[in-house]
Protein backbone atom coordinates (compact mmCIF):
# COMPACT_ATOMS: atom_id res chain seq x y z
CA UNK A 1 0.00 0.00 0.00
CA UNK A 2 3.06 2.96 0.56
CA UNK A 3 5.03 0.76 -1.50
CA UNK A 4 5.87 3.93 -3.57
CA UNK A 5 7.08 6.01 -0.13
CA UNK A 6 9.10 2.68 0.84
CA UNK A 7 11.02 3.17 -2.49
CA UNK A 8 11.65 6.86 -1.91
CA UNK A 9 12.65 6.86 1.49
CA UNK A 10 15.24 4.05 0.69
CA UNK A 11 16.11 6.13 -2.21
CA UNK A 12 17.04 9.22 -0.23
CA UNK A 13 18.67 7.28 2.48
CA UNK A 14 20.81 5.67 -0.54
CA UNK A 15 21.46 10.04 -1.59
CA UNK A 16 22.33 10.25 1.93
CA UNK A 17 19.84 13.16 2.76
CA UNK A 18 19.51 11.20 5.56
CA UNK A 19 20.92 8.26 7.48
CA UNK A 20 17.89 6.65 8.33
CA UNK A 21 14.11 7.35 9.69
CA UNK A 22 10.76 6.12 11.76
CA UNK A 23 7.60 6.26 9.87
CA UNK A 24 3.67 5.33 11.33
CA UNK A 25 1.25 5.68 9.01
CA UNK A 26 -2.40 5.18 9.50
CA UNK A 27 -4.32 3.83 6.53
CA UNK A 28 -8.31 1.91 6.48
CA UNK A 29 -8.60 1.86 10.27
CA UNK A 30 -4.97 0.95 11.49
CA UNK A 31 -1.39 2.15 12.49
CA UNK A 32 1.16 0.60 10.91
CA UNK A 33 5.26 1.28 11.59
CA UNK A 34 8.39 0.84 9.53
CA UNK A 35 12.28 1.34 9.91
CA UNK A 36 14.70 2.61 7.84
CA UNK A 37 18.51 2.70 7.55
CA UNK A 38 20.69 3.45 10.76
CA UNK A 39 20.89 6.43 13.08
CA UNK A 40 24.44 7.41 12.51
CA UNK A 41 26.12 5.27 9.98
CA UNK A 42 25.65 2.14 12.06
CA UNK A 43 23.38 1.72 14.69
CA UNK A 44 19.62 0.70 12.81
CA UNK A 45 16.96 2.66 13.37
CA UNK A 46 14.20 0.28 15.35
CA UNK A 47 11.02 0.40 17.17
CA UNK A 48 10.65 2.96 20.06
CA UNK A 49 13.26 5.55 19.51
CA UNK A 50 13.00 8.53 20.52
CA UNK A 51 13.63 11.89 18.26
CA UNK A 52 14.18 15.78 18.77
CA UNK A 53 10.75 17.13 17.41
CA UNK A 54 12.15 20.28 16.23
CA UNK A 55 9.09 22.65 15.04
CA UNK A 56 6.85 20.03 15.54
CA UNK A 57 6.61 20.13 18.95
CA UNK A 58 4.79 23.45 17.86
CA UNK A 59 1.53 22.01 17.29
CA UNK A 60 2.03 18.59 19.71
CA UNK A 61 2.13 21.50 22.68
CA UNK A 62 1.28 25.30 22.09
CA UNK A 63 -0.83 24.80 19.13
CA UNK A 64 -3.12 22.05 20.12
CA UNK A 65 -3.50 23.96 23.54
CA UNK A 66 -4.89 26.40 22.15
CA UNK A 67 -7.04 25.24 19.31
CA UNK A 68 -8.43 23.26 22.49
CA UNK A 69 -8.95 26.43 24.60
CA UNK A 70 -10.77 28.24 21.36
CA UNK A 71 -12.70 25.23 20.38
CA UNK A 72 -14.14 25.93 24.17
CA UNK A 73 -14.94 29.09 24.05
CA UNK A 74 -12.05 30.46 26.05
CA UNK A 75 -9.75 32.43 23.66
CA UNK A 76 -10.48 34.98 21.17
CA UNK A 77 -8.74 34.43 17.47
CA UNK A 78 -9.35 38.42 17.73
CA UNK A 79 -7.95 39.41 20.68
CA UNK A 80 -5.06 41.42 21.38
CA UNK A 81 -1.79 39.18 22.85
CA UNK A 82 -1.70 42.18 25.32
CA UNK A 83 -4.60 41.46 26.51
CA UNK A 84 -4.27 38.15 28.07
CA UNK A 85 -0.10 38.43 28.39
CA UNK A 86 0.28 42.51 29.72
CA UNK A 87 4.41 41.58 29.32
CA UNK A 88 4.64 41.91 25.49
CA UNK A 89 5.16 45.59 24.50
CA UNK A 90 3.31 45.19 20.85
CA UNK A 91 -0.40 46.40 21.12
CA UNK A 92 -1.95 45.52 18.20
CA UNK A 93 -0.29 41.40 17.59
CA UNK A 94 -3.49 38.95 17.89
CA UNK A 95 -3.95 35.69 18.61
CA UNK A 96 -5.20 34.67 14.96
CA UNK A 97 -1.80 36.58 13.59
CA UNK A 98 0.34 34.87 15.66
CA UNK A 99 -1.21 31.18 15.19
CA UNK A 100 -1.31 31.47 11.22
CA UNK A 101 2.15 33.52 11.08
CA UNK A 102 1.02 35.99 9.77
CA UNK A 103 1.78 38.57 12.88
CA UNK A 104 4.38 40.92 10.77
CA UNK A 105 7.18 39.77 13.25
CA UNK A 106 10.74 40.74 12.56
CA UNK A 107 12.51 38.15 14.10
CA UNK A 108 15.55 39.58 14.51
CA UNK A 109 17.28 39.63 17.68
CA UNK A 110 20.54 41.50 18.43
CA UNK A 111 23.52 39.69 20.08
CA UNK A 112 20.88 36.63 20.11
CA UNK A 113 23.41 33.87 21.15
CA UNK A 114 25.13 35.80 23.69
CA UNK A 115 21.71 36.29 25.91
CA UNK A 116 20.36 34.44 28.62
CA UNK A 117 17.52 32.98 29.50
CA UNK A 118 15.72 35.85 31.17
CA UNK A 119 17.65 38.62 28.47
CA UNK A 120 15.87 36.47 25.68
CA UNK A 121 12.35 36.65 26.95
CA UNK A 122 12.60 40.14 27.43
CA UNK A 123 13.95 40.70 23.82
CA UNK A 124 11.16 38.41 22.70
CA UNK A 125 8.78 40.76 24.31
CA UNK A 126 9.88 43.66 22.89
CA UNK A 127 10.28 41.87 19.38
CA UNK A 128 9.94 44.55 16.32
CA UNK A 129 6.43 44.42 14.30
CA UNK A 130 6.05 45.76 11.22
CA UNK A 131 2.77 47.08 9.68
CA UNK A 132 2.27 44.98 6.90
CA UNK A 133 0.92 41.14 8.09
CA UNK A 134 2.04 38.93 4.98
CA UNK A 135 3.00 35.36 5.91
CA UNK A 136 6.16 34.69 7.52
CA UNK A 137 6.92 31.31 9.49
CA UNK A 138 8.94 32.42 12.90
CA UNK A 139 9.78 31.18 15.32
CA UNK A 140 8.83 34.27 17.58
CA UNK A 141 5.00 33.51 17.06
CA UNK A 142 5.01 30.37 19.33
CA UNK A 143 7.23 31.63 21.54
CA UNK A 144 5.27 34.30 23.05
CA UNK A 145 1.77 31.99 22.16
CA UNK A 146 3.67 29.97 24.95
CA UNK A 147 4.92 32.89 27.29
CA UNK A 148 1.33 33.60 27.19
CA UNK A 149 0.19 30.46 28.45
CA UNK A 150 2.47 30.29 31.11
CA UNK A 151 1.18 33.73 32.30
CA UNK A 152 -2.06 33.04 31.87
CA UNK A 153 -2.02 29.16 33.61
CA UNK A 154 0.71 30.19 36.34
CA UNK A 155 2.19 26.82 35.01
CA UNK A 156 5.60 26.41 32.99
CA UNK A 157 5.19 24.88 29.44
CA UNK A 158 6.39 21.46 30.76
CA UNK A 159 3.96 21.21 33.30
CA UNK A 160 0.98 22.68 31.33
CA UNK A 161 1.48 19.99 29.04
CA UNK A 162 1.82 17.62 30.72
CA UNK A 163 -1.84 18.04 32.57
CA UNK A 164 -3.59 19.11 29.65
CA UNK A 165 -2.36 17.05 27.14
CA UNK A 166 0.48 14.37 27.44
CA UNK A 167 -1.20 12.63 30.71
CA UNK A 168 -4.27 12.65 29.32
CA UNK A 169 -3.32 11.17 25.77
CA UNK A 170 -1.23 8.60 27.55
CA UNK A 171 2.06 10.10 26.12
CA UNK A 172 4.56 8.65 28.43
CA UNK A 173 7.41 9.42 26.44
CA UNK A 174 7.34 13.36 25.47
CA UNK A 175 8.92 16.06 27.02
CA UNK A 176 11.17 18.79 26.78
CA UNK A 177 14.93 17.46 26.15
CA UNK A 178 17.67 17.07 26.95
CA UNK A 179 16.94 13.76 26.46
CA UNK A 180 19.19 10.98 26.83
CA UNK A 181 19.54 8.44 24.54
CA UNK A 182 17.77 10.14 21.98
CA UNK A 183 18.67 9.66 18.23
CA UNK A 184 21.87 12.08 17.58
CA UNK A 185 20.41 14.75 15.54
CA UNK A 186 24.50 16.21 14.83
CA UNK A 187 27.70 14.22 14.22
CA UNK A 188 30.23 14.55 16.83
CA UNK A 189 27.59 16.16 19.59
CA UNK A 190 26.26 14.47 21.97
CA UNK A 191 23.26 12.58 21.77
CA UNK A 192 19.79 14.55 23.10
CA UNK A 193 20.63 17.78 23.24
CA UNK A 194 17.91 20.56 22.04
CA UNK A 195 19.30 21.00 18.30
CA UNK A 196 17.18 24.45 18.20
CA UNK A 197 19.78 27.19 19.68
CA UNK A 198 16.82 29.34 20.98
CA UNK A 199 15.25 26.13 22.83
CA UNK A 200 18.42 25.29 24.40
CA UNK A 201 18.33 28.62 26.18
CA UNK A 202 14.62 29.10 26.94
CA UNK A 203 14.71 25.05 28.11
CA UNK A 204 10.87 24.76 29.30
CA UNK A 205 9.64 28.20 28.37
CA UNK A 206 9.68 27.67 24.70
CA UNK A 207 6.66 26.91 22.94
CA UNK A 208 8.20 26.79 19.31
CA UNK A 209 10.62 23.57 19.64
CA UNK A 210 12.43 21.15 22.35
CA UNK A 211 10.24 18.92 22.27
CA UNK A 212 10.94 15.27 22.12
CA UNK A 213 9.25 11.94 21.31
CA UNK A 214 8.22 8.78 19.37
CA UNK A 215 5.99 7.08 17.24
CA UNK A 216 3.92 5.50 19.30
CA UNK A 217 3.12 8.80 21.69
CA UNK A 218 2.64 10.66 18.51
CA UNK A 219 0.47 8.04 16.90
CA UNK A 220 -1.99 8.73 20.20
CA UNK A 221 -1.59 12.47 19.98
CA UNK A 222 -2.51 12.13 15.36
CA UNK A 223 -5.45 9.68 17.31
CA UNK A 224 -7.26 12.69 18.70
CA UNK A 225 -6.75 14.66 16.01
CA UNK A 226 -8.52 12.07 13.78
CA UNK A 227 -11.16 11.54 16.18
CA UNK A 228 -12.41 14.23 18.63
CA UNK A 229 -14.62 17.17 18.29
CA UNK A 230 -12.04 19.70 19.11
CA UNK A 231 -10.13 18.88 15.42
CA UNK A 232 -13.55 18.67 13.50
CA UNK A 233 -12.53 22.71 11.99
CA UNK A 234 -9.57 22.72 11.67
CA UNK A 235 -9.46 21.68 7.93
CA UNK A 236 -10.35 25.78 6.83
CA UNK A 237 -8.72 28.68 6.34
CA UNK A 238 -7.80 31.01 9.47
CA UNK A 239 -5.96 33.23 8.39
CA UNK A 240 -5.94 36.82 6.73
CA UNK A 241 -2.71 36.77 4.95
CA UNK A 242 -2.45 35.31 1.14
CA UNK A 243 -0.80 32.15 2.73
CA UNK A 244 -3.60 29.74 3.72
CA UNK A 245 -3.09 28.49 7.09
CA UNK A 246 -5.11 26.36 10.02
CA UNK A 247 -4.63 26.97 13.65
CA UNK A 248 -0.81 26.24 14.22
CA UNK A 249 -0.80 23.81 11.42
CA UNK A 250 -0.33 24.48 7.56
CA UNK A 251 -3.03 23.72 5.09
CA UNK A 252 -2.94 21.73 1.98
CA UNK A 253 -6.09 21.28 0.90
CA UNK A 254 -7.41 18.52 3.36
CA UNK A 255 -4.52 18.03 4.99
CA UNK A 256 -2.88 19.41 8.09
CA UNK A 257 0.97 19.54 7.94
CA UNK A 258 3.59 20.58 10.08
CA UNK A 259 7.68 19.99 9.61
CA UNK A 260 10.22 20.42 11.77
CA UNK A 261 14.00 21.75 11.40
CA UNK A 262 15.76 18.21 12.15
CA UNK A 263 13.75 16.02 9.82
CA UNK A 264 10.30 15.13 10.88
CA UNK A 265 7.02 15.83 9.97
CA UNK A 266 2.91 14.91 10.81
CA UNK A 267 0.24 14.95 8.26
CA UNK A 268 -3.36 14.20 9.43
CA UNK A 269 -6.12 14.15 6.83
CA UNK A 270 -9.48 14.22 9.29
CA UNK A 271 -11.94 13.82 5.95
CA UNK A 272 -10.30 10.72 4.46
CA UNK A 273 -9.09 9.21 7.72
CA UNK A 274 -5.53 9.42 6.77
CA UNK A 275 -1.84 10.32 8.57
CA UNK A 276 1.67 9.99 8.78
CA UNK A 277 4.34 10.41 11.19
CA UNK A 278 7.66 10.59 9.72
CA UNK A 279 10.72 11.18 12.29
CA UNK A 280 14.51 10.87 10.87
CA UNK A 281 17.59 13.12 12.11
CA UNK A 282 18.33 14.64 8.47
CA UNK A 283 20.72 17.21 10.75
CA UNK A 284 23.03 14.18 11.41
CA UNK A 285 25.60 14.53 8.41
CA UNK A 286 24.92 17.81 6.81
CA UNK A 287 22.65 20.72 6.89
CA UNK A 288 21.37 21.63 3.30
CA UNK A 289 17.76 23.45 4.35
CA UNK A 290 17.25 24.18 1.21
CA UNK A 291 17.61 21.18 -0.90
CA UNK A 292 16.16 19.13 2.28
CA UNK A 293 12.97 21.40 1.79
CA UNK A 294 12.55 20.33 -2.07
CA UNK A 295 13.52 16.38 -0.84
CA UNK A 296 11.01 16.76 2.39
CA UNK A 297 8.29 17.89 -0.33
CA UNK A 298 8.71 15.13 -2.89
CA UNK A 299 8.00 12.55 -0.18
CA UNK A 300 5.09 14.39 1.38
CA UNK A 301 3.70 14.38 -2.05
CA UNK A 302 4.35 10.38 -2.38
CA UNK A 303 3.35 10.26 1.10
CA UNK A 304 -0.50 11.89 0.57
CA UNK A 305 -0.98 9.72 -2.87
CA UNK A 306 -0.33 6.54 -1.25
CA UNK A 307 -2.01 7.03 1.41
CA UNK A 308 -5.45 7.63 -0.20
CA UNK A 309 -5.04 4.64 -2.84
Amino acid sequence: MMEETFQKIEEQISQAIYPGASLAYFQKGKWQEAYFGTQDGSEPVKAGLIYDLASVSKVVGVGTLLILAYQSGQLDLDASLKSYYPAVENEKLTIRDLLTHASGIDPFIPNRDQLNQEELIAAINKITVKEEKDFLYTDINFILLGLMLEYQNKQTLDQLFQDKIFGPWQMTETSFGPREMAVPTVKGQKAGLVHDPKARVLGVHTGSAGLFSNLRDLERFVNHYLTDDFAEDLVKNYSYSSKERSLAWDLQDDWLLHTGYTGTFILINIPQQSAAIFLSNRTYEKDERAQWILDRNELIEIIKKDLLA
